[in-house]
């Protein structure tokens, strides 16, 4: 069942990336805004007559707190109405009409296996929630990767914030990689696209998962985010590095 659309006020927007805003939202009539890591919610922005060509739906980027309050980051689109109304008329303590929670792009009741959350650009947002609920609720897990892709490295998201999160996580590996830096500077850094760096995770994985004569089936969730390329593209390489397709969710962004 869709929540109602309530008001929801901006308390704080913070210029993330040269195209990049995070933008922080209350619902004040709400004690709790209640939502599962993945989730998504709709803005009613007034920048057309018509109700649905108004609606921008976002996914949330912060973990549920206990409070009325959620982040959401978003990229300014060349020519995009509801980006560019954004940028140039959403300030702090504007109401914004808005629904939500919504989607199933949630994790599994139980992580029994790796975990992989693929993303690029702004799709990092439901990861970023994942990965803090795992966190704060302690939930038990193998090796979680979050591979994330952008152009460069100023393109970044949460960059300090999640290798600080490696680092208090034992088996969760932040894997940002950047498709048009140079390499020469890019010292510490990946370069290249997604795709490269799970494709050899994959491989190594394959590796350790033949036993004697026999040639286990290898088990995994993945989760993808982002635009429908590197979805498709994705999904088409997992799936023949033999994992099943029913392992693998994804949420298109654009």
């Amino acid at each position: 069942m869709l929540q109602p659309w309530v008001q929801g006020t901006i308390t704080q927007i913070i210029d993330e990336t040269p195209t990049t805003k995070r933008f922080f939202f209350e619902v004040p009539e709400w004690e709790v805004f209640d939502f599962a890591p993945g989730q998504f919610v709709t803005l009613d922005l007034p920048i057309h007559e018509q109700k649905n060509k108004r609606w921008r739906s976002y996914s949330i980027a912060s973990a549920p707190n206990g409070t009325n309050g959620f982040e959401l980051v978003i990229v300014k689109l060349e020519g995009g109405l509801g980006t560019t109304w954004l940028w140039e008329k959403a300030v702090v303590g504007i109401e914004i009409t808005l629904r939500g929670p919504q989607g199933k792009f949630v994790l599994p009741e139980n992580i029994e296996s790796d975990l992989f959350l693929i993303c690029t650009g702004t799709g990092i947002a439901p990861f970023r929630s994942m990965v803090h609920h795992i966190k704060n609720k302690a939930i038990p897990f193998k090796n979680l990767y979050l591979i994330f892709g952008c152009r460069k490295i100023q393109d970044g998201l949460y960059f300090d914030e999640l290798n600080a999160l490696q680092k208090e996580m034992p088996g969760f590996f932040y894997m940002p990689t950047y498709s048009r830096e140079p390499l020469d500077n890019a010292a510490g850094v990946s370069v290249g696209y997604v795709h490269k760096v799970y494709k050899e995770i994959l491989q190594k994985r394959s590796a350790n998962i033949s036993n004697a004569d026999n040639v286990l089936q290898p088990t995994a969730k993945f989760y993808l985010c982002g635009w429908k390329e590197m979805i498709d593209e994705a999904r088409k390489n997992i799936q023949e590095a033999g994992y099943d397709k029913k392992d693998i969710h994804f949420e298109l962004y654009g």
